[in-house]
């Protein structure tokens, strides 16, 4: 038998009908107009190339006892669409939208009883994405996601019953429990920030936690033109600041604060205008949390790499260890002063260990990593020849994977524990 849960159902079933459990498909529905919604969230996870929907979570857990044997990929359809959160500017190009089917690999219920659908994703797998990446302007956004969902077979019940739900309504958020677990806070000068604030269950043994800062790459500042600017991208577009939160790296530093400022552009447009910025955050965090001010740390990649040696330049007693990655030091233009002369990375003192790839296609790895390791006294380098993580080459440029995910060693030591041993001098 099949039942529709709508306001005559509910009418007409009364007390009776216990085994569809039905207080609990009121709360789970809207039937002043005789049609039941059932709500539904996207679930994302940040890929090493970027945030993807990876699977979406119905709210049916009150809908009655399901029975997972009776539910198949075939139950339900997934349509997405993913479009510019803003008109696009004439002449501009946004990459990463895309309306097309999703493939549903699997079904399952939850420990609520909520109905799980299984997406596919690959890294480079086009059609799952939550970002979009404007080409002149070089940013990621935020895409808007619609994703329709069409119910193709009854959900079955234990009760010998099936369920037809008669319309999805789409919670407006993605959940990414990696990036919900970092808060957002905006500075007294404006400047936006995440953070992510330790659990007791990774207590240091010193006086008060780490904190690692990360300084993220060019395409996640704000868009120059138009004034977006939504503290989402330094965590959905790469790994970067995630990895110092996960299980493994809150072991290795005992327990830190992971701090991910977000450039009201890009850190290149005015390097020394910005490390006040960045300071000012660092010294706000470090007030409101108990923070071991001999043990923060600094990473960054591409426009953060060069934003990471500047800060040592600025501060040269602030940081007691500086991660580089595929960082810029010379002239943006033909005829113009190298972002970072080697006069500034001569004098600094910050224990710094540099990262890159030999074929790194957007910042020459020689001219520019290789270059600061030569000048910056006792720096250590890690030069890959290619990006390759989990059997997929990525482009040159993303060599701040192999940061994400611990990979960098020197003579068995690998690049967090050797961050996380260091200490301000």
């Amino acid at each position: 038998m099949v039942t529709r849960i709508n306001r005559r159902t509910l009418l007409a079933a009364g007390a009776g009908a216990t085994g569809l459990s039905l207080p609990g498909v009121a709360a789970y529905a809207d039937d002043r107009d005789g049609v039941t919604r059932v709500r539904f969230t996207l679930n994302a996870q940040v890929l090493d190339g970027g945030e993807q929907v990876t699977s979406i979570t119905l709210r049916t857990g009150r809908l009655g006892p399901i029975d997972p044997a009776g539910l198949t990929p075939r139950t339900f359809d997934v349509h997405a669409k993913a479009t510019s959160p803003f008109p696009v500017p004439a002449g501009e190009t946004l990459q990463g939208e895309y309306d097309l089917d999703r493939t549903v690999t699997a079904v399952r219920l939850d420990r609520r009883g909520d109905i799980v659908l299984e997406l596919g994703h690959a890294e480079g797998q086009a059609g799952g994405g939550t970002l979009g990446y404007l080409s002149r302007e070089g940013r990621n956004v935020l895409l808007d996601l619609t994703y329709t969902l069409t119910q193709r077979a009854p959900i079955p019940l234990r009760n010998h019953r099936s369920v037809v739900i008669e319309k999805f309504v789409q919670n407006p958020r993605v959940s990414d429990p990696e990036v919900d677990a970092f808060s957002s806070h905006v500075s007294g000068s404006g400047m936006k920030y995440r953070l992510y604030s330790p659990t007791d269950a990774h207590s240091s043994r010193r006086n008060g936690r780490p904190l690692v800062v990360w300084l993220h790459g060019g395409g996640e500042g704000a868009s120059l033109s138009n004034g977006y600017y939504d503290n989402e991208t330094t965590l959905r577009a790469n790994r970067g600041a995630l990895g110092f939160a996960t299980p493994e790296g809150q072991r290795i530093f005992e327990g830190a604060y992971v701090l991910a400022p977000q450039s009201t552009s890009y850190w290149m447009e005015d390097g020394p205008r910005f490390a006040p910025l960045i300071h000012e955050i660092i010294n706000d965090v470090v007030r409101r949390n108990r923070i071991d001010r001999d043990r923060i740390y600094v990473a960054g990649c591409s426009n953060g790499g060069y934003m990471t040696m500047k800060m040592t330049t600025v501060y040269p007693a602030l940081f007691a260890a500086s991660v580089p990655i595929c960082g810029i030091v010379t002239a943006l233009a033909a005829g113009s002063a190298p972002l970072l002369p080697d006069s500034e990375l001569a004098r600094i003192s910050t224990p710094t260990w540099l990262v890159t790839s030999a074929d790194d296609p957007v910042v020459d790895a020689r001219a520019n990593t290789v270059h600061a390791h030569d000048v910056i006294p006792g720096s250590l380098m890690t030069l890959y020849d290619h990006v390759v993580w989990n059997g997929y080459q990525y482009l040159g440029h993303f060599s701040w994977i192999y940061v994400a995910r611990n990979d960098p060693s020197i003579d068995g030591t690998h690049i967090w524990q050797w961050m996380a041993s260091r200490h301000r001098r």
